[in-house]
This record gives C-alpha cells, sequence and structure tokens, in this order.
C-alpha cells in the first residue's frame, strides 16, 4: 500500500509497481500522516482492503533550507509533524502487534544528515538525527524477538528535494555522490532483509558518516557549514549536474509523488 499527502501521481506509481511485479496487490491511497489520527485512518483503509500491516516504511518527510532564524514558523511545524511526530506515532502505533505475531518489521528513513549537525539545514538534519537514534534504539529493544528494525541513512539522490531546500549549489552536492531513488530503495530493501539496523549505502558515504562521528566539532561544524552554504555563484564542476537537476524538477516521474521526499 502506498500513501501520500498529495494523491498527485500516487496512482501512476501504483500502476507501475503493478506492471513490474504483477505477482503483487498494489493499492495507492491519499493520508496525510502528519495529521494524529493517521494511525486510526490507516488501520480502517487496511481494515477495507482486507490487509494488516506486516511491513511499516517511513519514508515521508519534509525539507527546510536557510538559515534558522528565517524559516517560515508554519513549515518549521510542519516539518516537525512529518519528520519526528507522525514517524514516531505510526512506529509506536504499529510495532506493538508485530512484536505479538514474532513477525514483520519497520523501516524509517534517515540520512547521512544523520551524524552531523547541520547549519543552512539546521531543523532536516536535527530531525534526521532523532529518527536515525530513535530506530537504532527500538531496533535493540525488538532484538532476538521476530521483528526487524532498519533505519537507512543515505547520502544524496535524485529528487527534487534538493531545489527545495536549496542544495543545488552547494560543495555537499558537488563532492558527495548521489544515486538514483530506485537504486537506493532496492539497496535498503535488501538490507532491511539481511536484518542489519543501520545501514548508510555507499563506500564514501559510510566513511563520511563514521568519521564524522570521531571528529570534534570544532572541526566538523565549519566542514559540514562549508558543505552545505548555498552559493551565490555556480560553483565550477556543477553546470552538468545543475543541468540534470533542472530535468528532474521539470518532469515528475510516476514514483516521484512525493516532492519533499
Amino acid at each position: 500500500m502506498l500513501l501520500a499527502r498529495s494523491f498527485e501521481g500516487l496512482e501512476a506509481a501504483a500502476s507501475e509497481l503493478a506492471a513490474e511485479f504483477p505477482k503483487s496487490r498494489v493499492i495507492a491511497e491519499g493520508l496525510d500522516v502528519s495529521q494524529a489520527d493517521a494511525p486510526a485512518k490507516l488501520d480502517a483503509l487496511l481494515a477495507r482492503h482486507g490487509l494488516y500491516l506486516d511491513v511499516l516504511v517511513n519514508n515521508a518527510a519534509i525539507g527546510l533550507g536557510g538559515e534558522f532564524a528565517e524559516v517560515d514558523q508554519a513549515r518549521l511545524d510542519e516539518l516537525v509533524a512529518t519528520n519526528v511526530a507522525a514517524l514516531t506515532r505510526l512506529t509506536r502505533h504499529y510495532l506493538p502487534p508485530m512484536l505479538l505475531r514474532a513477525r514483520g518489521g519497520v523501516m524509517n528513513l534517515a540520512s547521512l544528515a544523520s551524524f552531523v549537525p547541520g547549519p543552512w539545514q539546521a531543523p532536516y538534519f536535527a530531525s534526521k538525527a532523532y529518527v536515525l537514534s530513535l530506530t537504532a534504539a527500538i531496533g535493540r529493544e525488538c532484538s532476538g524477538r521476530g521483528v526487524r528494525v532498519c533505519a537507512i541513512a543515505p547520502g544524496p539522490f535524485e529528487t527534487r528535494i534538493h531545489r527545495k531546500m536549496r542544495t543545488s549549489n552547494t560543495y555537499y552536492r558537488l563532492l558527495l555522490p548521489s544515486t538514483s531513488a530506485d537504486r537506493m530503495a532496492r539497496l535498503a530493501w535488501r538490507s532491511y532483509r539481511l536484518g542489519r539496523r543501520v545501514v548508510v549505502p555507499g563506500i564514501i558515504n559510510g566513511a563520511f558518516a563514521w568519521s564524522a562521528r570521531a571528529m570534534p566539532y570544532e572541526i566538523l561544524l565549519p566542514l559540514v557549514s562549508w558543505l552545505m552554504r548555498p552559493r551565490a555563484r555556480p560553483i565550477r564542476g556543477m553546470a552538468a549536474r545543475m543541468k540534470a537537476q533542472e530535468r528532474i524538477d521539470r518532469t515528475k516521474g510516476p514514483r516521484d509523488f512525493d516532492v519533499d521526499h
């Protein structure tokens, strides 16, 4: 079952998945997971289709860019409601039945941003740090009880979120390798099936994540600030990537139904 606040494009995504996996039943439903009654509404949707939730994938998120003091308060509240509260609420609601059945699992999408503070994107980085910490801890609590809990912490991949967060022209986008959303999804599912608790796809991304843990803040913060700060002038070497980003911005593929994440 695919869920999104905006139903636009969701049916196309369901049709594409159904064609690719003809033995699977693919259902698309509109649901704003940031609302407090989202778990009850999802229960009703599942009951209507004669289903129960076996694996929960918390992928919805909102990205904000710019100085924290200038961030719109309404958008900030929306970020906290979606990135933090919704994920926590849905995980708490569906985990107990999984533990009773001794099967099922939770996949929470964290980020490479989970490992560091993020000047110019402070709320987003902080929300992803929460996701990683919560998921890893829950995963340990569920160890040996038949339920997998996995945090996926990818680096950049090609969606329109970079424009929305004003990261298209940053050294972060130039220096860190990116991949497609499809490839990232397949990697995430494979890692979940293998029982991994925290996954950072990619050698360079993995090296960055784990070295950041050992780096003092006096070095780490200026480095991340340099990587994430939007530049007024195009960065040398970014022209091809920015053109590719423009094509993504203009074209909304069937699986790109959630523009925020």
